[in-house]
Formats: structure tokens, C-alpha cells, sequence
């Protein structure tokens, strides 16, 4: 914790000093007239050997793309402002408070860190900031965050402004996601088609998401929202058997899809994708997917994947609790505090 801080303080303490060093530039007299140009600024550190300066210009541009300055010494100051966060360090003194069952500080710190998430070293790194929140408000069983907090893993933007998930992402001026209705005609799909057509049909592979999806997807069917729990829980299965058909076919390059048993036969030698499916919770999934399916009226991909599970040697307590009922069923809702 006392490293971590101490990285915090540094990061703080450096760019500070950056940024006194520039402005103590900017103050002298003879450079008051070159105004607000980077270009003219930076030929009298040149000619005039200011290495301070140099070195802060230097560190910066390593840093901010040298464009995105437009040329303009105030912009460099902001931008030396901004470097004073270190997200990273936050991040990791929310670790360690967690690991002491801190969870509340936890929680201040990983807020902390998504806040200052422009500042990451790696801009992808935001999304295991808010899975680590996610999990936070889940222990505290603050479920209206939790929810709100994973639906924005799904439904948000990367740094750089792409969504997140096509499917689902969402700007903050809009109720719902431009692509809702093509998610509604692939659950249509599945509803009259079944498992395997769907599979054939369609590919997902997003594993960013995934969690987010399995999460919410089975946080909604304990708690008896069906609806929004099929839709969720059917993307979680999508990403699934995306990446496994994806992973059979790079080494069975002339492999087709043609049903689960298939499929489960193509990797029953690749240890590395059975780990993959314990990892996602595949049979679990579809556990919970086939109980919504069956309460929202979708019978016959329930019940496809209800024998799927009933018949897979491999499916453990899930394809047991199968074996034991003729069809999908759902247990009692959980009722929230």
C-alpha cells in the first residue's frame, strides 16, 4: 500500500514540477511575445539551451500525441495537469484494500481509477476497473449499481469512442441501442428456428462482454426478470460458442457447424477450450438460459438445450438438475432487499 501511495505521490510530484518548469518559461520576458505558440516556444529553448523546458516538451510529446496540442502552450499546461493522475496506482490500492476487507475503500479507490480512466496505459484496461466495481456493489448488495454499473460495461464506449459491444452500445442521448432491432429478429430467429440455426446463423466474438452478459443474464433470472434475462443470457451463449467454433476451425480449417454435439466432439480433445468452457460457466449458461426461454414461451430452443444439457456427460451438477425434470424450469425469485 505504502508503494502504491508512494507512486501516486511521485507521479503527482513530477508533473508538477513539468508543469512549474514551463510556466517559469512562459513567464520570461522573452518569451511573453512569442504569445501562445508551441512552434516559436520551442525554438527559443533551442537557441537559447532552456533543457528544463526541453526535457518537460520531450516527456510530454512521449506522452500526448503532438498533434492533439494544435500547437498551443496552454493546451501543454492542461495536458501536464492531467498527467498528474495515475490510474494504475489507484487501481492498485483498491486492490490491496480489498484484499484486506477494505471493500469500501476498495470501491473508492477502483472509482478513482475509472474516473481518471483517460489517463490509462492501456485505454482497454477500464473495463477490468468496472468488472472490480461490478463485483464491489455485488458483496455490498448495492444491486441498482451493480446493475447500472454492468450494463455500462455492455452498453458503453472503448476510449477511443467505439462502442463497446455493437449490439448493445448506447450514446447518453439515447434510450436504447440503434441495433436493438436487429437483436430482436435474432432472438426471433432462435425462438422459431431453434439453437442450431441460430448458431449457424449468427457470431459474436466479444469476450470483453461476456461476463457482463452471463452477470446480468443470471442476476435477471434469479431475480425473475425474464424477459431482459433471455436477451442477455443468449449473448453470453453467443460469445460462448463463438469463440469455441472460431478456436475448432483454426485447426479443422474446412470444419462447419452443424449442432452442440458437434461441436462439444470438436473440442472433447482440447484441453485448452474445455478450461474455456469451466471458465465461462458454459453449462451453467445454458441452464439458465433454457429456464428463461421456457417462461417467456421460447419452448423450442428451451427445450433443445434442456436435452442438450440432460445428455452431456460433461455438463456436471447442471446436466444432472436436467436429467432430474422433463423441461426448463426456474426456481422461486430471489426478492431483493
Amino acid at each position: 500500500m505504502i508503494a502504491f501511495e508512494d507512486a501516486r505521490r511521485d507521479r503527482a510530484a513530477q508533473y508538477t514540477r513539468m508543469e512549474q518548469d514551463l510556466i517559469l518559461l512562459l513567464s520570461h520576458p522573452n518569451v511573453r511575445p512569442l504569445e501562445n505558440s508551441l512552434e516559436y516556444i520551442e525554438m527559443y529553448i533551442d537557441i537559447n539551451y532552456e533543457t528544463a523546458a526541453a526535457a518537460v516538451l520531450e516527456e510530454l510529446y512521449h506522452k500526448v500525441p503532438r498533434e492533439t496540442l494544435k500547437d498551443s502552450a496552454l493546451l501543454a499546461l492542461k495536458e501536464l495537469d492531467r498527467l498528474k493522475v495515475f490510474p494504475e496506482a489507484e487501481f492498485w490500492l483498491g486492490e490491496t484494500y480489498r484484499v484486506e476487507g477494505e471493500i469500501n475503500l476498495a470501491l473508492h479507490h477502483y472509482e478513482r481509477a475509472y474516473n481518471q480512466r483517460i489517463m490509462l496505459e492501456n485505454s482497454g484496461f477500464d473495463v477490468e476497473i468496472l468488472y472490480k466495481i461490478v463485483d464491489i456493489h455485488r458483496i455490498l448488495q448495492n444491486y441498482q449499481e451493480m446493475d447500472s454499473r454492468a450494463r455500462e460495461i455492455i452498453e458503453g464506449q472503448l476510449a477511443s469512442g467505439a462502442p463497446r459491444d455493437v449490439f448493445w452500445a448506447r450514446t447518453a442521448t439515447q434510450t436504447e441501442s440503434p441495433m436493438a432491432p436487429m437483436r430482436v429478429a435474432m432472438l426471433d430467429i432462435l425462438r422459431r428456428e431453434g439453437v442450431d440455426r441460430f448458431l449457424t446463423l449468427y457470431r459474436h466474438n466479444n469476450l470483453v462482454t461476456e461476463r457482463a452478459h452471463r452477470f446480468l443474464g443470471t442476476f435477471y433470472n434469479v431475480t425473475g426478470r425474464h424477459t431482459v434475462a433471455v436477451e442477455h443470457l443468449t449473448f453470453a451463449f453467443l460469445i460462448q460458442n463463438t469463440v469455441l467454433i472460431d478456436e475448432v476451425i483454426r485447426s479443422e480449417f474446412d470444419y462447419n457447424f452443424i449442432n452442440l454435439e458437434n461441436l462439444m466432439n470438436s473440442i472433447s480433445r482440447r484441453p485448452d477450450l474445455l478450461a474455456f468452457i469451466d471458465d465461462v460457466e458454459y453449462y451453467e449458461t445454458i441452464f439458465y438460459l433454457a429456464g428463461s426461454l421456457q417462461v417467456t414461451g421460447r419452448t423450442i430452443p428451451a427445450m433443445q438445450l434442456w436435452t442438450f444439457l440432460a445428455g452431456n456427460a460433461n455438463s456436471g451438477e447442471w446436466g444432472e438438475r436436467a436429467r432430474r425434470n422433463p423441461a426448463p424450469y426456474v426456481e422461486r425469485a430471489i426478492e431483493l432487499p
